[in-house]
């Protein structure tokens, strides 16, 4: 198994950290990512089903599963 990609190391780095404010997070995104959100989204949201990404951040990967099923059970 591969290790992780520097983007989807910084990805996870960018969710371990704490926003003030709206709009905080999505111009992270864009400045330090160079992504528009939609795209960091997507990329996140597949991050969390790879094992990769799990063995690598496990408390961020988890409270990010656990707030996407909880997301997925409202509907």
């Amino acid at each position: 198994m591969t290790e992780l990609g520097r983007r989807e190391q910084d990805i996870l780095a960018l969710e371990r950290r704490g926003f003030s404010g709206p709009g905080a997070k999505e111009r992270a995104i864009r400045e330090q990512l160079g992504l528009a959100p939609v795209r960091y989204y997507q990329l996140l949201n597949a991050l969390l089903d790879d094992p990769r990404a799990l063995a690598y951040d496990p408390v961020t990967v988890n409270r990010l599963r656990r707030i996407r099923e909880g997301k997925r059970a409202e509907r």
